[in-house]
């Protein structure tokens, strides 16, 4: 009798569920009526093997159907549309980002974050490695607020991107062929080599900037592997690059960290899903290349052995 009570409601509850589930709950109904009826003696036996079957079916097939479309993640076998369906009536919760978020599959994101770049915005960018936050080195504004977003102590350097070899000749800096013939072999790629600093920097496209990245006699410049970037940078210009992560943290590994984190302090995140790497590139001090060879300030994704015999085939003729 408690059965007979609660099943009405649940008969209401699959109504809005699938038609296997309401059917079969609709017979459980049957039966229940079907055993009161025995109870007093006035159920015909036919009606009661009529019921018992049909409801045995309905549970071999919505079974079946169950066990089915949950292995193989499809609808394979159907179990019917429910009899009433439910209207969404609250709007998606979902929160919209906190910045301009466009995909880099697109050539139109592309430009967006490239006139934001150009305009003095902040962006978040995927790299070759970790994502990073840019800058344009035309917008010295735009760098200093870098260090703002980050909490970034004054005293460390930022480094900038450049799109290729090429820029960095036309630009007629004073290097050694040693020194060219190194960059010929880590560039493009996750090392970045810190050089000396000169006016020659202005001709690369560095601009206003000149004072704000790098430090007073020598800065880190970096051509990433990546072709998203370095179109990126072909629109914009020498970027001006850290890692997009809050000062001291871990580096971000996909878009979703530097929204969450950093989103709200950012005019735009070009996303990229997935990084290339989980950690950063590997930093290489060659301002005194000629006299004493290379140092490793910082082992990232290149290992420093790597870079060491990059070094020693290069110093040596070997390539």
């Amino acid at each position: 009798m408690t059965w007979a009570m609660f099943s009405p409601p649940t008969l209401f509850a699959a109504s809005y569920s699938n038609l296997v589930l309401l059917c079969l709950t609709f017979v459980m109904e049957v039966l229940i009526i079907c055993f009161l009826l025995f109870t007093v003696e006035h159920l015909p036996v036919p009606l009661e093997i009529v019921m018992l079957s049909i409801f045995g079916a309905i549970c071999i097939y919505g079974a079946t159907a169950s066990l089915a479309n949950c292995i193989f993640g499809k609808d394979l076998i159907m179990m019917g549309p429910p009899l009433f369906r439910v209207e969404m009536t609250k709007e998606d919760t979902k929160e919209p980002p906190p910045c301009f978020c466009p995909s880099s599959h697109r050539t139109s994101s592309l430009r967006s974050i490239a006139n934001l770049l150009n305009e003095g915005a902040v962006c978040g960018v995927p790299t070759d490695t970790v994502y990073a936050l840019a800058a344009s080195c035309k917008q010295p504004e735009a760098i200093e607020k870098i260090y703002r977003i980050k909490d970034r102590p004054q005293e460390k350097p930022i480094c900038i991107f450049i799109s290729n070899l090429d820029q960095l000749r036309a630009a007629a800096p004073p290097f050694s062929p040693l020194l060219w013939d190194f960059m010929e072999n880590v560039y493009p790629g996750g090392i970045g080599c810190i050089i000396k600093k000169g006016e020659w920097l202005k001709k690369l496209g560095v601009g206003a900037g000149y004072d704000r990245v790098g430090t007073k006699d020598s800065i880190m410049i970096r051509v990433p592997d990546q072709t998203i970037t370095v179109h990126l940078i072909d629109m914009t210009g020498p970027l001006a690059i850290t890692s997009a992560n809050p000062s001291g943290e871990t580096d971000s590994t996909h878009h979703d960290m530097v929204i969450s984190r950093l989103g709200h302090k950012l005019e735009g995140v070009l996303c990229d899903g997935e990084s290339n790497e989980v950690v950063a590139s590997t930093v290489v001090n060659c301002t005194k290349i000629d006299e004493g060879g290379i140092t490793i300030l910082r082992e990232g994704c290149v290992p420093a052995a790597k870079v060491r015999q990059i070094f020693e085939r290069v110093k040596n003729g070997a390539v």
